[in-house]
């Protein structure tokens, strides 16, 4: 399981006296347990799909902290935010590239018949639940506003 693999990997980075890494997956972790209590499984766990849920809501912290750091001039900061989406990517499944997300958007919008901007929150959803974990949801928002022109 993933989860297994994510408290093995920060035992390693305890070990190896990377801080860094240890207390991100420190908090990692943490986080998943929080979804375990708020999900009320903290006996049986959470699946590997909600692990990597859980691990993209951390991703998204982070990018949206890189932001404002960068806007506020604190370079400082927003590198220690990259370092940790860096870290928290490694337990995601690989992103798919513009191009793939692109042909999946126009084959699901073909499918349900959407061809106006008005029809966005009824594509998206579908678009979503085939690209869960693959793809940036800021990115395929951009390509389906795009193919909605």
């Amino acid at each position: 399981m993933l989860k297994q693999q994510i408290v093995e990997d920060m035992k390693q980075a305890m070990k190896a006296g990377d801080a860094s890494k240890r207390d991100t997956l420190r908090m990692l972790d943490s986080m998943i347990k929080n979804t375990e209590i708020e999900k009320l499984k903290k006996e049986e766990g959470l699946n590997d799909e909600e692990v990597q849920t859980v691990i993209a809501k951390a991703i998204k912290q982070r990018k949206d902290s890189v932001e404002q750091y960068e806007a506020g001039g604190r370079a400082d900061l927003a590198d220690k935010e990259k370092k940790e989406i860096e870290i928290l990517s490694a337990y995601m499944p690989e992103q798919m590239s513009e191009e793939k997300v692109r042909e999946i958007v126009k084959a699901t919008l073909a499918e349900i018949g959407a061809t106006s901007k008005a029809e966005m929150g009824k594509a998206m959803g579908p678009i979503m639940g085939k690209l869960k974990g693959q793809a940036d949801g800021n990115l395929v928002r951009k390509i389906v506003e795009e193919e909605l022109q």
